[in-house]
């Protein structure tokens, strides 16, 4: 399709703007209630016109190859069929061509709405797109009431244009801010998600080489899987690592529909071109089904942890190790999907204080944890890291496969000087953690490392939760007279406050 338009270049400013007078638009619409509504509408439809986009590039590229091209999408359902134009289709018959299982389409004829088109499509043109394009229309409604609003949305979006590198990092940057507005309205509903600093830390300390497969099994909106592309995007030099890298690196699991939709989006905008993205729960499968082919060189997670899983669920794990929190579930998950060959395979791992000391299956899983992998780092992280949506403090654990846990190195990341706490609006930084990368290959004890043994911690029934033994004791020792006066004071200004209470009851009586 020709156009006389000039794409003038956009920044940041102007499609910060653009976005914003799409959701002002949406916030008129009666269907849609707060960011958890407008920002899947939001997403889906910048996802069709991104799709485009992606399909006219290669359309072009394909023709100056002398090359057949193979449409992810066919007309009349492609962006620029129904969408491109300000004066199209709008109100109800907009409505209808989106939502309804039969309608009369753009170009006149009839056939499947637009919906259940998407959800349709298969990969048997040998396009891996199009499953990925069915499986996140599965789950998708518009949930716009007013087809004329809807066409104000398109038309704002329509602006947007995913061909220009430029504007891709730019409109990634402006997704990422738009993910955290999601995440704080979630916060409600129990979602929780990882800072960026830390998933880059993660990233970085594991450090991921192109050839390995890296797993998230709790992708949630995928923040794992784009740093950890961002991270193999720099190893690669030729053709062939592209190809690697597209196609046989990245795996994610992601059960929920918002989460999953915008993990897909998130990764297609940062040149992810066909994710593969499980959208099934991760624990459905049986541990002792889970071989050597199912296994992958790094996990990289943040599980969710609070939840309980049902009695179907818990019956896939062994039944001394069968619980129905969801963290252990999946701690026992990643221990198996760990690839044995080679001893290189190694895991990241999100945890909330519990699991460190917790007995019973707990203990069992840790006992398990330090006999057959190497648990190497335990890294405490300060109070606020994952402010405002809970207080839990979190640990990091990173272990692997190469032999069972000698000794277990404990380091506590500072809160920065002067600071009590970090905030939704002072939030963790990457830079913090600079002196912990820094050490992180040449360790030495210090005020804010120390190492314990594995025996010591087997005899302690698996009680990972271990105090810096050089913490600054901050209890102020006083001489065994001046605490026994204190007590004697405190005991006689208690038996005057019950004086006074029996008076003032005889008084009423």
């Amino acid at each position: 399709m020709k156009t006389t338009e000039t794409k003038q270049p956009t920044t940041a400013q102007s499609l910060g703007a653009l976005i914003k007078s799409a959701r002002d638009i949406m916030r008129k619409d009666k269907g849609l209630n707060g960011d958890l509504d407008r920002l899947p509408m939001l997403t889906w439809i910048m996802f069709l016109k991104f799709l485009d986009d992606l399909e006219i590039q290669r359309e072009g590229e394909a023709k100056l190859a002398g090359k057949k091209f193979k449409p992810a999408v066919e007309p009349p359902y492609r962006w620029r069929d129904w969408a491109a134009r300000s004066d199209g289709i709008t109100g109800d018959e907009l409505l209808a061509f989106i939502n309804n299982e039969e309608t009369t389409r753009p170009d006149g004829t009839k056939g499947a709405g637009l919906f259940r088109y998407l959800r349709t499509l298969t990969s048997s043109n040998g396009d891996d797109r199009r499953d990925v394009i069915a499986t996140v229309f599965r789950g998708v409604q518009n949930r716009m009431v007013s087809g004329y609003l809807l066409r104000d949305v398109i038309n704002k979006l329509n602006g947007i244009h995913f061909t220009a590198s430029n504007e891709l990092h730019t409109l990634g940057a402006l997704y990422e801010s738009m993910l955290r507005e999601m995440r704080d309205a979630a916060g409600d509903s129990g979602e929780f998600y990882t800072p960026r600093a830390v998933v880059r830390f993660m990233v970085a300390v594991s450090d991921p080489r192109l050839g390995e497969t890296v797993l998230d099994p709790a992708s949630g909106t995928g923040g794992f899987l784009v740093e950890a592309f961002n991270h193999l995007s720099k190893q690669v030099k030729t053709v062939a690592d592209r190809r690697v890298l597209q196609d046989r690196s990245l795996f994610g699991c992601e059960p929920k529909q918002l989460p999953y939709l915008l993990c897909q989006m998130n990764l297609l905008l940062h040149g992810l071109d066909a994710p593969q993205i499980d959208p099934g729960n991760a624990l459905r499968f049986k541990l002792t089904d889970i071989g050597e082919k199912d296994r992958v060189d790094v996990i990289l997670t943040n599980p969710p942890f609070g939840g309980e899983e049902e009695k179907g669920i818990q019956g896939n794990f062994p039944e001394d190790k069968q619980t129905a929190e969801t963290a252990l579930l999946f701690l026992q998950l990643i221990m198996r999907k760990l690839r044995k060959q080679g001893g290189k395979s190694r895991a990241g791992v999100v945890v909330p204080n519990g699991t460190l000391f917790g007995d019973g299956v707990c203990a069992r899983i840790k006992e398990e944890l330090l006999k057959d992998f190497n648990l190497h780092t335990i890294v405490r992280l300060p109070n606020g890291v994952f402010a405002p949506y809970t207080g839990i403090p979190t640990n990091l654990l990173f272990f692997d496969r190469s032999g069972p846990t000698r000794e277990v190195w404990y380091c506590e990341h500072p809160l920065p000087e002067g600071r009590k706490n970090y905030t939704k609006t002072a939030p963790i930084q990457f830079e913090e953690f600079a002196p912990l990368i820094a050490w992180w290959n040449k360790r030495e004890e210090n005020d804010r490392a120390w190492k314990v043994p594995a025996a010591e911690l087997l005899a302690s029934g698996c009680n990972l939760d271990r105090k810096n033994p050089r913490a600054k004791d901050d209890i102020t020792h006083l001489p065994p007279e001046q605490l026994a006066a204190g007590i004697l004071k405190k005991e006689q200004r208690i038996a005057e406050i019950m004086g006074n209470i029996q008076k003032l009851l005889a008084a009423k009586t």
